[in-house]
């Protein structure tokens, strides 16, 4: 995954989905600093922003998630344009495509122009996972065990945080290690890339599947723009049309250790 090096606040377009608010896994705090730090003209929520089937088990919602919500909608007010395409996850969002609630546009997936002039198709992409589309009840199976792998996420994170290390998720250590989750992500890439050909595109945007990546597949950009539970992952557009996914982590921690070595050069220079 490209991870620019350094951060753009202002950008033309951001791309962010699987947020899962409603779940222990969302990393809400991670987002609302994103948001906080971040502006943009456009903005797609690109599915499962809210966890519609988690929260028909169990109620997680800590005010970090209602902050979220009222960032957003403070974006909107203030200019930005904000698309909202719902996944599985938010599914009875569904019912609203084609409607506006101020300037937020419920779509089940839309084209978007770059500044270049490049039309890249953008939706959630779960029509595209055979289990969620053919068999629900397998994939609300899979989804609690997914809760449980991120249960212990959440535990190794906090001791992480507390002997002072970055975050860094199990979750997606394993998925990409598998040998069947790796063939599976392929494959889900290139349905979405054989459907985004219909739509005569330059490229396709979408979530998911919680694999943030860019990347040419068969002649098309297919661009994924992660998740906000395993990862803290965006896909953005600057101003001239250039695309790049941003780890929102890992620019915490690289501005963590920028400061921490300006801080120590400041105390060596005063000791001197």
């Amino acid at each position: 995954m490209n991870v620019i090096a350094k951060l753009d606040y202002r950008y033309r377009s951001i791309w962010i989905s699987d947020i899962h608010l409603g779940t222990s896994g969302c990393k809400a705090d991670y987002l609302l600093d994103f948001l906080k730090h971040t502006e943009s003209d456009y903005l797609y929520l690109v599915g499962d922003i809210i966890d519609g089937w988690r929260m028909r088990r169990s109620w997680h919602w800590q005010q970090a998630h209602n902050d979220i919500i009222q960032k957003l909608m403070r974006k909107a007010r203030k200019g930005t344009r904000v698309i909202y395409i719902p996944g599985n996850h938010d599914e009875n969002f569904r019912d609203f495509a084609g409607r506006r609630f101020g300037r937020v546009a419920v779509m089940n997936q839309s084209i978007h122009v770059t500044a270049d002039n490049r039309r890249f198709l953008v939706l959630h992409g779960d029509q595209f996972d055979s289990v969620v589309k053919y068999a629900k009840w397998l994939a609300l199976l899979g989804d609690w065990a997914y809760g449980i792998t991120l249960k212990l996420n959440d535990a190794l994170h906090y001791v992480r945080r507390a002997l002072g290390f970055p975050y860094w998720s199990i979750s997606a250590f394993l998925k990409h290690k598998v040998k069947n989750a790796v063939e599976y992500i392929s494959c889900f890439e290139e349905a979405v890339v054989a459907e985004a050909k219909k739509y005569n595109v330059d490229g396709v945007v979408c979530g998911h599947i919680h694999h943030a990546e860019m990347r040419d597949v068969d002649g098309l950009l297919y661009c994924n723009d992660g998740d906000w539970v395993e990862s803290c992952t965006a896909l953005v557009e600057h101003h001239d049309g250039r695309l790049e996914l941003i780890d929102w982590a890992e620019l915490q921690k690289s501005s963590l250790v920028e400061k921490t070595i300006k801080r120590n050069g400041k105390e060596c220079v005063s000791q001197s």
